[in-house]
């Protein structure tokens, strides 16, 4: 992306049409790469005033200034500049500067003994103060590399998709067209904008809605707008026709594959989450021990002429299930209808919503068979995993139909996970056993001959340490629970280590 004021478009015949370059810019792209590699080592002033050059050449010869300083604004963006100083600007100035007081600097003459007792206050040179005295400022900065990941030809792509990307930053509506439209709907989800799936006599098309439907433009939403862009152009066949708010005036701005492509480098990443109540979520849930895992944006559901992207699912670690959930935000009552239509919509998938309480819509959207939990601020977990539970307790009666009426493992000592994954079922369904052949110690299973030995090996008095690396050679590591089996306790002495002592 570029500045606004870096823009260039046409305006003829009342459309919108970005001024992208052709074959006859790349040599000034040649040159400006140049420029930035020839003033390596140098100040970035030095640059500036070669870069300013290089626009008064671009104007003498009837091209634009504008295109120097955008190309030269998407490199800059690739170097590296530091402050090289002998002795740290600020410290240098303060000394300067109490310097300067004591003096009454009014004179050169003034000014130089200033810097004299500032030099000896700091114990350096004259010159060293001199140098240091204002390093720290952009145009003192020195520019250190210069190693761009673009040569010409592909700097002038860069440059036609980050003005195409700036022109979107006025869009009040986007319709995409593309032959890979799974995906799209997918970064369509992930920027959170809204969207609806229509279909048109030549296919599905994406209508993407801007901020003046809402409440007021905003960058971030600008922003997300030229971020989609980037992936509408990674499809090998795609158009795009968008609305343009240009200065009150509404424009048409079409483009498609022919006009911008992405170069052949790493996409700059998009955001994982653009709401805080869903990085809020998963960054609770993922902190928890639960036999679900945490899918974030899902497959698609087909919602009618619409598709709907939750944005997470829940996989059940032991059973071919998935519970699909969406969170619902606050959005304008025009987008929380559309939002319910689409939950009406879709079936034979189950779905828990989580709901802002601040919509009203709950019972709305429990009247279309999906589970709900309301919100306000941040979504309770512990609601969310209730629900989890309600599931998992039919699975384990389900699976516990399967499972023999006790548990007889020929292996001396095994525990309860180890256990319930042979069985391809949760701990939860195997934990109560029974274990006819085998005690429960902590959460492992344990022949009693095999506990007898152990007890032999642990001395009364010996370190905990000891006692541990004897359960370890057993392949037992719960020592707590292992201790009191075998009737003993530790005995802590102050930050020290423990010692076995056996109950009396």
């Amino acid at each position: 992306m570029l500045r606004k004021d870096l823009l260039r478009v046409s305006r003829a015949g009342g459309g919108y049409r970005p001024r992208f370059t052709g074959r006859e810019h790349r040599p000034l792209a040649a040159r400006v790469l140049g420029t930035f590699e020839s003033h390596v080592g140098e100040r970035r002033g030095d640059l500036d005033d070669a870069l300013a050059a290089l626009e008064a050449d671009a104007g003498d010869s009837g091209g634009d200034f504008k295109l120097v300083r955008g190309l030269a604004a998407l490199i800059e963006r690739e170097c590296d500049f530091e402050t090289r100083a002998p002795v740290p600007p600020r410290r240098v100035r303060r000394a300067a500067f109490e310097a300067a007081e004591a003096v009454g600097v009014a004179s050169e003459a003034e000014r130089e003994t200033a810097v004299d007792r500032a030099a000896d206050a700091l114990g350096i040179e004259p010159g060293d103060v001199e140098a240091s005295l204002y390093a720290d400022r952009d145009v003192n900065e020195v520019l250190v590399d210069a190693d761009v990941r673009w040569g010409p030809d592909s700097l002038l792509e860069q440059y036609d998709l980050s003005l195409a990307q700036t022109a979107l930053f006025d869009a009040t509506e986007v319709r995409i067209r593309s032959n890979d439209p799974k995906r799209l709907v997918s970064a369509v989800k992930r920027l959170r904008l809204m969207y609806e799936l229509e279909k048109t006599p030549e296919g599905r098309e994406l209508v993407v809605t801007g901020p003046d439907t809402l409440f007021s433009r905003t960058r971030r939403y600008g922003t997300a707008f030229a971020r989609l862009l980037r992936t509408v152009a990674e499809s090998a066949e795609w158009s795009l026709e968008a609305t343009i708010d240009d200065r009150g005036r509404e424009r048409t701005m079409r483009l498609s594959d022919g006009d911008v492509t992405v170069p052949g480098v790493e996409p700059v990443a998009e955001p994982s989450f653009d709401s805080g109540v869903e990085a809020d979520f998963a960054g609770r849930f993922r902190g928890l021990d639960l036999d679900w895992s945490l899918v974030r944006e899902p497959e698609p559901l087909e919602t009618g002429t619409r598709v709907m992207i939750p944005d997470f699912a829940f996989d059940y670690d032991h059973a071919d299930f998935r519970l699909f959930f969406e969170v619902m935000g606050f959005w304008t009552p025009e987008y929380v209808e559309k939002k319910l239509g689409q939950l009406a919509d879709v079936e034979d998938v189950d779905l828990l919503v989580a709901v802002d309480e601040s919509l009203g819509v709950g019972e709305a959207v429990a009247a279309r068979d999906h589970r709900v939990v309301t919100y306000s601020g941040t979504v309770r977990v512990k609601e969310v995993v209730d629900v989890l539970r309600e599931y998992e307790a039919e699975f384990v009666a389900d699976a516990a139909a399967d499972l023999p009426d006790s548990f007889e493992p020929e292996d001396d000592v095994l525990t309860l996970t180890d256990l319930a994954d042979r069985y391809g079922v949760s701990v939860a369904a195997v934990e109560d056993g029974p274990f006819p052949e085998h005690e429960l110690v902590g959460r492992t299973l344990v022949r009693p001959a095999v506990l007898e030995r152990i007890g032999d090996e642990v001395a009364d008095g010996a370190p905990l340490t000891e006692a541990e690396a004897v359960f370890d050679g057993y392949g037992i590591d719960d020592a707590s629970a292992t201790l009191s089996a075998l009737g003993y306790r530790v005995e802590w002495e102050g930050l020290g280590g423990g010692t076995v002592r056996r109950r009396k």
